[in-house]
């Protein structure tokens, strides 16, 4: 059976929520990997970039949650909560997101492609700033891995991607994916 965009985002978001609700109040405020943030930093950028990726390309508006510097458990609770039911909703595989760098794209497939994978990548930072369990499913990473190696010029120039970390060849399939998105794994 063929996992749909809702599948995948409620397994990735799954997870993260977990990290999410793992957070002692305290470590809200600890580094992250990525460079200058901290953890609440990184919940606050997937409830800031998608929302206007959505809205930009296909005049969506989620539902909106308290701030990620009052509640950032409910916050994120509410937007996956939103993007959850944008595709569990049948209609929703027929609507098209409209980007300039991407072109035209059934909606369902672009929530998959730039938000999910986000979400699934930006679990590790997480728990990696909280002190949690970092490991990330080996098949989803193998499947990222796979599709992003050949964008990598492209990932590079977007400045949304550090310089890859060098890493034995036969290093497992995780590290090999943070090193390449410029973790330090």
């Amino acid at each position: 059976m063929t996992r749909t965009a809702a599948d995948e985002h409620r397994t990735v978001a799954r997870a993260f929520t977990d990290r999410v609700r793992g957070t002692a109040p305290e470590a809200w405020d600890n580094p992250a990997p990525c460079e200058g943030w901290t953890a609440r930093d990184i919940v606050r950028h997937l409830l800031e970039w998608f929302p206007a990726f959505l809205k930009a390309g296909a005049g969506i508006e989620l539902p909106k949650g308290p701030s990620v510097d009052d509640d950032p458990v409910t916050a994120w609770a509410t937007h996956r909560d939103g993007v959850q039911a944008l595709l569990d909703d049948p209609a929703t595989a027929h609507e098209l997101l409209s980007n300039p760098h991407i072109g035209e794209t059934p909606l369902d497939q672009a929530v998959d492609r730039f938000y999910t994978t986000d979400v699934f990548m930006h679990t590790w930072d997480l728990a990696r700033a909280t002190g949690q369990d970092e490991h990330l499913d080996p098949a989803k990473c193998a499947q990222i891995l796979d599709e992003i190696i050949p964008l990598d010029d492209t990932l590079r120039a977007s400045g949304h991607y550090g310089p890859k970390t060098e890493v034995p060849a036969d290093t497992d399939v995780q590290t090999r994916l943070l090193a390449f998105i410029g973790r330090k794994p």
